[in-house]
């Protein structure tokens, strides 16, 4: 069975890979190469960041890199978060910090204007080739966290589809219709593709 990094820490993206991989790969992480470098994801996009991760781990490690850059486009705040994200509150916060930073700037927005969208970009990279997949999902922001699964801005991204955030999903559902899995089930298909040719 193949090898391949997935370039993160993050247990809870390890996670969702993980059960959508299953055993078709052998999936490392970052916490495999304790004395890997961190990589500043200083990009100006999410496809900025999730090649620059997965180009200098698959340097470091010499093993075909997978990583992921993901971000919350609220369309009241002219896309923001996007690619600061995870970084929303400032740096080396708590997901829990990000959400209230969020309320807190959308607090006199109407239901009606708080529409937004999760959008993950995963980068392969190997010896021979270079690519990457997207995944999306449409979505309103509450007022209020509900759920407790996921993690991130999961608790008031709202599905309206199920009528739920994401974080009242379990995660098998949560994988069939999130950014991440649609990017992840994207990513599968071309790298059967890849391999056949």
């Amino acid at each position: 069975m193949k090898t391949y990094i997935l370039a993160t820490h993050n247990r809870d993206k390890i996670k969702e890979f993980k059960s959508k991989l299953g055993s078709t790969i052998c999936l490392k992480t970052l916490d495999d190469f304790p004395d890997m470098p961190d990589v500043l994801e200083d990009g100006t996009s999410l496809e900025e960041n999730a090649f620059k991760k997965a180009r200098e781990i698959n340097i470091y490690t010499g093993l075909p890199t997978i990583a992921d850059d993901t971000g919350l486009e609220v369309d009241a705040l002219d896309g923001a978060p996007g690619v600061y994200s995870s970084r929303f509150a400032g740096e080396n916060v708590s997901y829990q910090d990000n959400v209230i930073k969020l309320l807190s700037e959308l607090k006199d927005v109407k239901s009606e204007h708080r529409s937004a969208r999760f959008r993950t970009i995963i980068a392969f990279v190997d010896s021979q080739e270079a690519w990457s997949v997207h995944g999306s999902v449409e979505g309103l922001i509450l007022d209020h966290q509900k759920g407790e699964d996921g993690f991130g801005y999961d608790p008031v991204f709202y599905y309206e589809p199920l009528q739920k955030t994401f974080s009242e999903l379990d995660l098998e559902t949560k994988n069939t219709i999130s950014h991440r899995g649609k990017a992840i089930d994207a990513f599968i298909h071309k790298l059967k593709e890849s391999n056949q040719n």
